[in-house]
């Protein structure tokens, strides 16, 4: 099962700190060898303030030679530069934090500069000491001390490009510590920061720019994987971004194989409903993901495929029940082993076989119960419990009858009144036109304005 282990190919798009999780996770699966997986994790780890870890992992590697004494002064090294940095960082919060500063302060960053320099004499070089102290907290392992600093120094500072990396620092800190919400909400925010930058490229004519939003929304992608896998309402808000055109576009171009999350996300939310646990209306995007994903898997086949995606390609293009099966057998140990997906494998089973089953009587009228408990890899009582279960959740009670003696499932589907077919079908391109039309303002835009700028 190891070639369908994208480990390899997620760390690229990671922070270094990211990679800790996904190798102990390799650990734990045994698709690897265990002393390669360690090597890597200590390869991983000299690149930090780490120390105690690196010693761990090389004692482990190496357990009859000593310790080099690189690491005994890189300790040293570590411990004065975090005193260093420490005592710069604290003497701006002591400023900050007096209740009559805070009072002061107000949203114009330049207003609350010009305040702290003119009563304080803090500078924006002062105020810097606290983005440098938190980079160095998170270099070391202290996630929380890291986002700490890192919020108060981006609060205070007018420095585009350091609030930037303070941002994804922020955000990295929290997804390490777990605090899904409020990592959420930095990962909403990120995500608009560069939206926003995006949408500014063409009117300034910026190749330059464009490819910098692809590069920060690849990044964005993979970084969101461990929010949108553990936070409640993850997986439909996943579909939402996801699907979105200009990450859908960037999913395509730049890194096919998140294809896989896209796809176990629309089966996990296969019974998504009107609104989410926080309340939050569900879009269309979300309701109808299966049937958009259909059409990319089969589009990216040449690009990116595994047993996750195919079963989908199986099961709605080439209504091959057999092989949509042989896929399941195989995706229930990929979803197992994948560090992001573990978690669901029952889930993500439980709702593909419910795919399979509403496929299956979709598009016949009798149905023999052992035949389709066979398919769904169940005895005939367990697929009898799923058969009851799916007339009942698909709403085809009106239509369905069971009959025990004979053992089948007979359907009897009223024909569709052809007037609502009509109406299916035009607003189908209704939606479409609208689209088009929307996507030609956006063109002829940059035009309009190079025209206005010569005149």
């Amino acid at each position: 099962m190891a070639e369908y282990d994208l480990t390899k190919t997620i760390i690229p798009y990671l922070d270094r700190h990211f990679a800790f999780p996904l190798l102990a996770h390799l650990v734990e699966t045994n698709l690897f060898p265990v002393e390669e997986v360690q090597a890597a994790q200590y390869e991983l780890a000299k690149g930090t303030n780490m120390v105690d870890y690196a010693i761990n992992l090389f004692e482990q590697l190496h357990p009859d030679e000593e310790v080099p004494e690189e690491f005994g002064n890189k300790r040293e090294k570590a411990v004065s530069t975090n005193e260093h940095l420490q005592q710069e960082a604290q003497a701006v919060l002591d400023v900050i934090e007096n209740p009559d500063v805070a009072q002061a302060l107000r949203q114009d960053k330049n207003q609350n500069l010009q305040y702290l320099k003119d009563n304080y004499g803090l500078t924006l070089e002062q105020i810097t000491a606290l983005y440098n102290f938190g980079q160095f907290q998170y270099t070391y392992g202290n996630y929380s001390g890291a986002a700490d600093y890192l919020y108060h120094f981006r609060v205070l500072s007018t420095d585009t490009d350091l609030n930037t990396s303070a941002h994804w620092g922020k955000l990295a800190s929290d997804i390490l510590t777990g605090k899904w919400d409020v990592a959420l909400e930095e990962l909403n925010t990120l995500r608009e920061s560069i939206d926003a930058r995006a949408a500014s490229a063409p009117l300034l004519n910026s190749p330059t720019e464009s490819l910098a939003s692809l590069h920060s929304r690849t990044w964005l992608i993979h970084w969101s994987l461990f929010v949108y896998f553990n936070h409640e309402s993850g997986r439909t808000l996943l579909l939402d971004t996801f699907l979105a055109p200009a990450y859908l576009n960037t999913i395509q171009s730049a890194c096919p194989w998140i294809l896989r999350y896209l796809v176990a996300a629309a089966v996990l939310s296969r019974k998504a409903q009107q609104t989410t646990p926080g309340g939050t209306p569900v879009s269309s995007r979300v309701r109808y993901a299966i049937r958009e994903l259909v059409k990319i898997v089969q589009m990216e086949e040449y690009q990116y495929s595994d047993p996750i995606t195919r079963f989908l390609k199986e099961l709605y293009v080439e209504f091959d029940f057999e092989a949509a099966q042989r896929e399941l057998l195989v995706a229930e140990r990929v979803v197992g082993d994948d560090f992001f997906l573990n978690e669901f494998k029952e889930e993500f089973l439980d709702n593909a076989r419910y795919l399979i089953s509403e496929a299956y009587c979709r598009i016949h009228q009798r149905i023999d119960i052992g035949d389709l408990s066979e398919r769904l890899n169940l005895s005939r009582d367990e697929g009898e419990k799923w058969i009851v279960n799916l007339i009942r959740e698909s709403r085809m009670g009106a239509d369905a009858k069971i009959d025990l003696e004979k053992n089948v499932i007979e359907i009897n589907r009223p024909p569709l009144p052809i007037y609502q077919s009509v109406i299916e079908k035009t607003r189908g391109l209704s939606i479409r036109t609208q689209a088009m039309g929307a996507a030609m303002s956006r063109a002829a835009q940059p035009s309009r304005l190079r025209a206005k700028s010569v005149a």
